[in-house]
């Protein structure tokens, strides 16, 4: 899953295998020497009016989404609550998950045993020439 976040600028995460991998994709070049997140962010709200940003964040999520070969994205942030017709693999998330999961990982932190993943496998035995 590919987490967006389009408040004042644009997070990135991906959850993988249990796993949250940060990303920093706000900076990636999109178009006419922009950034997505000077596309998306409030800057790009502000400079480009509502209808032409949600057509921007639909086509930033294709794109990003196709790239990272990702089963859903999770649409968070200030701005989210304005999107409409997102397509089903798109879910809109409220700020106070982001929020509450800052919480646990603060409070996994403060606990080293809590922070080992059960998610975690083995390696796998080394193969074997034929």
């Amino acid at each position: 899953m590919l987490f967006l976040g389009t408040g004042t600028g644009l997070g990135s995460a991906m959850i993988f295998d249990g796993m949250v991998v940060p990303l920093e994709l706000a900076h990636l070049p999109y178009k006419k020497g922009r950034t997505y997140e000077e596309y998306i962010g409030l800057a790009g709200l502000e400079r480009r009016g509502v209808r032409r940003w949600r057509r921007s964040v639909l086509d930033i999520i294709e794109r990003l989404q196709a790239a990272l070969v990702c089963d859903s994205v999770l649409l968070g942030g200030g701005n989210a609550k304005l999107m409409k017709n997102l397509p089903s693999h798109v879910i809109l998330g409220a700020n106070s998950n982001a929020i509450d999961g800052g919480i646990k990982l603060w409070h996994d932190s403060l606990n080293p045993l809590a922070t080992k993943s059960k998610s975690i496998k083995p390696e796998a035995a080394p193969l074997k020439p034929r």
